[in-house]
């Protein structure tokens, strides 16, 4: 089996018999026909993806590669928040009439702020810092800005990236205050692993290691049984990411500029409801 079904498996198994379970506590969740959306869950999950390994998608089940690659290119590229500049429906539910989600994600990104060599918004200050400043222990980007959650349709979940330089090696540390496991986690990993091999390849550095920390990782109550029904799957070995690495400007990648190669999975295609 691939290292991320490794993860995975590890990761349900110990909140389905450890986790703490909040159907005594008033949530904000709730499913569709009303009903309180609760969770078991486990604080503080650490997991650790070498990329130099393998690529850390599921064969547990399909992760949709090029989806989740659209949605981080509409965010760190696009730097949007309107749904209307994405090819997927997965924001509908949180967008307005006009297509926006507010004050968020891909709308912090693009902020601009004055640094003393100019005015940046924080993806091109990571991306001149990977080039400028190799040694910097300050690179990162954070987009769970208080004075504007009043205006973001959802708050973000994966808000915070920190970068950092080893000889010519790009790690990465992703900062998620909350992972719903079923629906986001390996969607998840995937977009900031690809968000790592982009970075480095413009920076003329190799991707090294990607270590994800979440602090409320959880299952849903209605996702119960079908994560246990999905670790009855059979896992495959991971696929070989395929790059075009002609590509040295991070605007410039678009969803075909990768592509998996021998990507096999467990056939699951039960539709996973998610809680609003």
């Amino acid at each position: 089996m691939s290292r991320a079904d490794e993860i995975f498996i590890q990761n349900i198994r110990d909140i389905l018999e450890n986790g703490f379970l909040d159907t005594d506590l008033p949530v904000r969740p709730q499913w569709e026909d009303g009903t309180p959306a609760h969770t078991v869950k486990k604080f503080g999950i650490v997991n650790r993806y070498n990329l130099q390994d393998e690529f850390p998608v599921l064969t547990l089940r399909k992760t949709a590669f090029k989806s989740a690659l659209d949605e981080l290119l509409w965010i760190w590229q696009k730097k949007s928040n309107n749904i209307k500049e994405l090819n997927s429906h997965i924001w509908d539910q949180w967008a307005d009439e006009t297509g926006s989600i507010g004050k968020a994600y891909g709308y912090q990104l693009g902020v601009k702020h004055a640094y003393k060599e100019g005015m940046f918004d924080q993806v091109d200050r990571v991306i001149y810092d990977l080039k400028h400043n190799p040694s910097s222990r300050r690179i990162m980007t954070n987009i769970y800005n208080h004075n504007d959650l009043h205006a973001m349709h959802l708050y973000p979940c994966a808000y915070s990236m920190t970068f950092n330089i080893t000889g010519k090696t790009l790690n990465a540390i992703l900062h998620q205050r909350s992972n719903d496991m079923l629906v986001a986690n390996n969607w998840n990993v995937v977009q900031y692993s690809l968000l790592v091999f982009m970075l480095a390849q413009v920076s003329d550095l190799v991707p090294g290691e990607l270590v994800h920390v979440i602090a409320d990782a959880h299952i849903y109550d209605r996702h119960i049984p079908l994560a246990e029904e999905l670790l009855k799957g059979t896992p495959y070995p991971a696929p070989k990411l395929i790059a075009d690495t002609s590509i040295r400007d991070f605007y410039q990648f678009t969803t075909d500029s990768f592509r998996l190669d021998n990507y096999h999975y467990n056939p699951f295609a039960v539709k996973l409801p998610v809680a609003e």
